[in-house]
Order: C-alpha cells, then structure tokens, then sequence
C-alpha cells in the first residue's frame, strides 16, 4: 500500500485557486482513477475534479467552501501500487510575507504598506483597485455589509497580495466602526481648519414587504456571481449604446436556402449566429481600436480576437463561453464552433478555458423575441454587442426603375461601449460596419 496526495489541480491558465463546494465522495470509500471525487468553483465556471489515482479516499484534507490554491494537496488517496510513492511531490510555491499589489496597472510598493484604523486593525493607506477576490471572500464581504471601497483596502496575505478568507474574517473581527475610511494622500498639507472626512458607506437597498404569500427565493451561486459581476462592470464603465437597423433579407434567404444540405453534409444545423459572428469579426479588423482593454491610464490593444457568446441555460442564467482566434475560422469553422460551445454550455461541460481571454462579446437577444437591447459589457472588455430578432418589415428600397416598397427582413443591432475609451464616433461607425457586412452579403455564396 501507498498514499498519493491529490491536489488541486491547474483549471484555467489565469485561475490560481478554487472554492471546494461540494465532496462527491467520502473517507473510506473506494475511487477509481479519473472518477469525479469532488466539485470546485471557480471565478469562470463550476467543474468536477477526477481522482488522479484509484484506490481508497483515505483522507480529505479540505472541506466544503475551503479556498484552495493551485497545486496545494486536498486528499489522501491510498493505492496499492507501491511504485507511486516515488511520484515527485508538487512544489507549491511560498506565501511572500508581502506582496505588491497591482493598482491601476502598476505594482506600487506603497500599497503594501499600512495605516492603522481607529481600533488599531492595519488597513492599506491606499485601496488595491485591480486585486481579484474569491467567490468565498466576496460573499463574507457582502454578508457583512463591507463595500468594494472598503474590500479594497483590507491587507491580504495570499499570493499576489489576494485577501483569504482568514483575511477576511480577522478584518471582521477587529472592523472599526463605519469601515475603513480613505486615507489622505501623503503628499497632501493639512489646511487650517480640517473637517472629517465623511466615511463611505455602501449604499442602502430599498427596504423590501414580504407578506405570507409570497415566495423568497435564494439566489444560487452563479446568480450572485453574474449580479456582482453587472453591478461592477456599472460601475467601472460608463455605458453608451447605439443602435444601427440592417436589411439581412439576403442572409435569410441564403440560410433558407443551403440550410438543409448543410445539415446532410455537416451533422449539425447553420443558424444566424456564426454569419452574425462574422460580420462582427470583419468590423473588428477594420476597427482594432474596438478590441481593446483598458489597465488603469493604460490602453491594451489584443492581437487575438476572441469572441464571447452570451448562451442561455436551462436554469435561467447566463454564461459567457468564449471562441479563441474567432478570424481564423471560416464559416463552417465557427459554426461548429458555436454549436459546440452550445451545446456543452447547456450540458454544463464547460472548462475553465472555455470563459476566459474574451475580447468582445455579442448576446443574441432576439432568441427571445426582443428586437432590440442595452446589453452591459463584460469586463475588461469595452463593448458588446446585442443582435434584435430578424422581423419582416414593408421598407423602401432602391430598384433600376426607381423607389419601391417591399417586404424586408431587418433586424438592430444594439452597440454598448466603454465611453471611457470609445467615442461615440468608433462606437458608431463599428456598428455600422457590422451592419454593412450584413447587408453586403453574397446570396450565392458557396459554403
């Protein structure tokens, strides 16, 4: 016999840790390699981790709602291979005493150093803006009614400077009456006569009647996540939408058309989506400027173009899944593509690397019957855009013997940007070109 140490294993190339929700197997029980033993959430997507070996669970060494880091050990399996025990153990790097933390895009020393609060408890003399939280600290936070303002100066000793969750709650314990309150600038004089600075507060949400009739429902994990997630991106940017109308009467024909010798030749059936993709993409390699992101005073402008998809799951929430490369793809590529990433969206396959490395994202709210939308961006993205229902409308169109009515397929395109970086001006004309795409396209088309 020999004990294997299982550890948590690498999810994603940005993801560093992960939040145990939710052991599939118990202590003593009997496990087979590459069989599901525990489910772990993660800031992109919740994922079953396989067994690494079989044999017997001999020991969990985390539980539920335990934040773990890559590569730390989370059980005890023992098998009865002898020769496992010359597996090389994992090297889990160290927790440095202090790590800078990057704000605005720059790894500033000062914001590691601390002031102490009216009770003495150590806070960051200057909030830690781009630091990520864990889905675990994040719900501590709000449970304590502490804001982003205030989460944002509490020291963190995790890798990167991340706040864990003993973090959080000796925070808790030893919080000073209002939070943390900002601290002035050290370059800042003091004037004759200071007033105090009024401490921020999270703001109050209406009080709510509940009468005996009605239903309270929890919010399930991925709905807090996305309801975070909205009010953040709120926050960070200020939201400009335009809207272009575009004639696809062309498209639905050419759709209606090949549709069915697609799907003999393919497997798989063609729909609007990845003719709308792209369009999308054309428009972006006319206007880079649109696949960009912002890093505090900083512009990042993508070499890679990966579209992000808004997919609707059974249970009513969103998920964003993610093609990587979407200009290399002809298509028939992103066909199946989008099909794929559908279907596993809906199946809840998944991965980690399926979410992340988007660089613009386009939500198709015409599945629903809505011809048109105020889509929020996906942070650190700078727009997305929102694709009405095809409806058949009388149009005037221009015909050799001159101006006619017909019936037209049209449909919006609803455009929202970062007015940070974007103008009004590339939002615009980026949509129109989205639109021009659309309009230009060629009935005989051969695919």
């Amino acid at each position: 016999m020999a004990i294997v140490e299982m550890v948590m294993p690498k999810m994603g190339e940005s993801i560093m840790e992960g939040t145990v929700l939710s052991w599939l197997k118990s202590e003593g029980e009997e496990i087979e390699a590459d069989e599901s033993v525990l489910e772990v959430a993660t800031d992109k997507v919740d994922t079953e981790v396989p067994a690494t070996h079989g044999g017997v669970l001999k020991e969990i060494l985390v539980q539920e709602g335990d934040v773990v880091p890559v590569g730390a050990p989370i059980a005890k399996i023992e098998t009865e291979a002898a020769a496992e025990t010359s597996e090389a153990p994992v090297e889990t790097p160290a927790e440095p005493a202090a790590t800078p933390v990057a704000v605005n895009g720059k790894a500033a020393e000062s914001v590691t150093e601390t002031a102490s609060s009216s009770n003495g408890h150590a806070v960051l003399e200057q909030p830690a803006g781009d630091r990520f939280y864990s889905p675990l600290v994040m719900n501590i936070a709000r449970q304590e009614s502490i804001p982003m303002a205030e989460l944002e100066r509490v020291p963190g000793t995790g890798r990167e400077g991340r706040v864990t969750k003993k973090d959080i709650l000796a925070y808790v314990k030893n919080r000073p009456a209002g939070g943390a309150a900002p601290s002035p600038a050290p370059s800042q004089a003091p004037t004759a006569a200071p007033k105090a600075a009024p401490t921020e507060r999270a703001p109050q949400p209406m009080p709510v009647s509940v009468s005996g009739q009605d239903e309270i429902i929890e919010m399930d994990r991925m709905r807090k996540m996305i309801a975070e997630r909205m009010v953040d991106s709120k926050r960070i940017s200020p939201h400009v939408t335009s809207f272009v109308e575009a004639d696809v009467t062309e498209i639905v024909y050419w759709r209606n058309r090949v549709k069915q010798s697609f799907k003999e030749r393919e497997g798989e059936p063609i729909t609007f989506t990845p003719i709308f993709m792209e369009a999308v993409v054309n428009a972006m390699k006319d206007y880079p400027m649109m696949n960009i992101q912002v890093d505090g005073d900083k512009i990042i402008k993508k070499k890679d173009i990966n579209i992000g998809m808004a997919v609707a799951l059974p249970s009513g929430n969103l998920i964003v899944p993610v093609i990587h490369n979407a200009d290399q793809y002809n298509l028939v590529g992103l066909t199946k593509k989008v099909n794929d990433l559908a279907r596993r969206a809906r199946e809840n396959k998944l991965t980690p690397d399926d979410l992340q490395g988007g660089t613009y994202t386009i939500s198709n709210v015409g599945s629903f019957g809505n011809v048109m939308g105020t889509p929020i961006i996906m942070q650190p993205q700078v727009g997305i855009l929102a694709l009405g229902a095809v409806t058949k409308k009388p149009a005037v169109i221009e015909t050799p013997a001159g101006d006619a009515i017909a019936i037209r397929h049209k449909m919006f395109l609803s455009h929202s940007y970062d007015h940070r970086v974007v103008d009004g001006s590339l939002g615009g004309m980026f949509v129109r070109r989205v639109a021009d795409y659309l309009e230009r396209f060629d009935l005989n088309r051969e695919v």
